[in-house]
């Protein structure tokens, strides 16, 4: 898979954070056509299907990201 730049990643990023704190998505054809344009292309940028786990992994891969910890998540306590 293709790997996006971080440069690009956080660009994507803060045009989607902007648009959905403006409530694109209840705007104008154009601007949820924007919208559904970035979240498309953070998804195909980091190969997930759905905005929440494009967000989280493209910001898993700009500099100074910490290591994904899923210590937290799904985990069944021990026996």
């Amino acid at each position: 898979m293709l790997m996006a730049h971080p440069a690009v990643l956080q660009n994507l990023i803060e045009q989607y954070e902007a648009l959905h704190a403006l409530h694109a998505e209840q705007g104008s054809e154009e601007a949820r056509r924007r919208m559904d344009d970035v979240a498309y292309t953070l998804c195909v940028s980091t190969g997930t299907r759905d905005i929440d786990a494009a967000l989280i992994a493209a910001r898993n891969r700009l500099p100074g990201a910490r290591p994904f910890d899923d210590s937290a998540v799904g985990s069944s306590p021990a026996a």
